[in-house]
């Protein structure tokens, strides 16, 4: 039988890899050996788990009662497969590395390396170059590929369960802007506030629908202006207002004036355009989606919505480091001295490790919300309170 080569770049590539490879110490390509196998474990047994209870139940239920196709159904798990591989990837770095060490202690090959002057923090350094090897893939993951992963899964479940909805789509479009409000009498000053609300029912393939624009920008007088439809005209950098009525409120005389028209063109911002084009879940947005509808809100004087979107934006970075905060804990705790963890203890020890660390994210992200901490502490303060956990921890183990 004639052995099956590899096409020539791929085979280069590939023994460039191995090489790469072996210019790492013996000692650091044995542990990270013993880490592959419970990593891999972890990542099936917790994708599993929380798939299992965060959609295919659902889905069960909706292919029995709502009549959806098993190959939509099967469609939409896979789609929503990488939102919870993200959430694994931590939960099996703990415990793919509290184990791993774990039955290294029992075996007392950790024994050995002590024996021979190996400090605990350069056993250890192993497992924390995978942690963060796992916290680089679960931001590529949370920001490249799960975004457009469960837009796509709503979409692809709202069609096959009869609710047609298109990725250019959105309801009940809000924006506001603030400025400064001309005066009736040349010279004035009337200060700033409000100057306009648009308001759309309904924004699908490229144009808005249902539109209400309120206009506060001149002093002592408001414009109201419905329209059935409106598109956003590139050429006069404006907006084109089809089919409505304008209606003019004078403060000062208690005068209304109103008038009916085919198209009517208005000088206005194109952010209602962007802000209706951007998913409103910032689960479903990537990093610079969700920094855009910020500017957005701003813009719009949502503070309120800004800064629960500032502290998202900071959590899509916080989220990842959990992976090396769970490295080394678990890390400390499995190379204790005599240390002894089988796969079902180490199972619940990362169960209730995982949920005593997402409780404490859960209350600070929420003061964040509400304003109490600054959006960077409200998503990085469990992240530094994990690491200083963990760096005690390995004191201790280093005894």
């Amino acid at each position: 039988m004639t052995q099956m080569s590899l096409p020539g770049p791929l085979h280069r590539a590939v023994n460039r890899l191995h090489r790469q490879w072996l210019r790492i110490p013996l000692m650091d390509r044995w542990l990270a050996n013993e880490l592959v196998g419970p990593l891999l474990f972890g990542i099936a047994a917790f994708t599993t788990v929380s798939l299992s209870v965060g959609v295919v139940f659902e889905l069960v239920r909706k292919v029995a009662e709502a009549g959806l196709p098993l190959l939509a159904a099967g469609h939409v798990l896979f789609l929503r497969l990488p939102g919870f591989l993200v959430l694994s990837f931590p939960m099996a770095t703990l415990m793919a590395t509290l184990l791993a060490y774990s039955r290294l202690s029992s075996t007392s090959e950790l024994t050995a390396l002590r024996s021979i002057g190996v400090a605990t923090w350069r056993m250890v350094a192993s497992g924390l170059v995978v942690a963060l090897l796992m916290s680089l893939l679960t931001f590529v993951f949370n920001d490249a590929i799960v975004p457009n992963a469960n837009l796509l899964a709503s979409s692809t479940l709202d069609n096959a369960l009869g609710r047609a909805i298109s990725a250019q789509r959105g309801q009940n479009v809000v924006y506001s802007r603030f400025g400064r409000v001309r005066p009736r009498v040349a010279g004035g000053d009337a200060g700033e506030g409000l100057t306009q609300l648009f308001y759309a029912k309904e924004f699908k393939d490229g144009q808005m629908e249902g539109v209400t624009l309120l206009d506060f920008s001149l002093e002592s007088q408001q414009q109201v202006l419905t329209s059935n439809h409106a598109v956003w005209n590139d050429a006069k950098a404006m907006w084109e207002f089809r089919n409505g009525r304008i209606v003019t409120i004078d403060g000062e005389s208690n005068s209304t004036t109103s008038a009916v028209f085919d198209r009517y063109y208005y000088p206005f911002t194109r952010a209602p355009l962007e802000r209706a084009q951007l998913p409103t879940d910032a689960a479903q947005m990537t990093v610079a989606q969700a920094i855009r509808a910020e500017q957005l809100l701003l813009q719009a004087g949502d503070q309120k919505e800004a800064r629960r979107l500032r502290v998202r934006i900071q959590e899509k970075f916080a989220f990842p480091a959990i992976c090396l905060v769970f490295g080394l804990i678990g890390s400390s705790l499995g190379v204790r001295p005599n240390s002894r963890t089988s796969r079902s203890q180490g199972f619940g020890i990362s169960v209730l490790l995982i949920f005593g660390y997402y409780l404490m994210s859960f209350i600070f992200s929420s003061l964040g919300v509400k304003g109490t901490l600054m959006p960077f502490f409200a998503a990085w303060t469990p992240v530094l309170i994990g690491l200083a956990g963990g760096l005690v921890l390995l004191k201790q183990a280093s005894r």
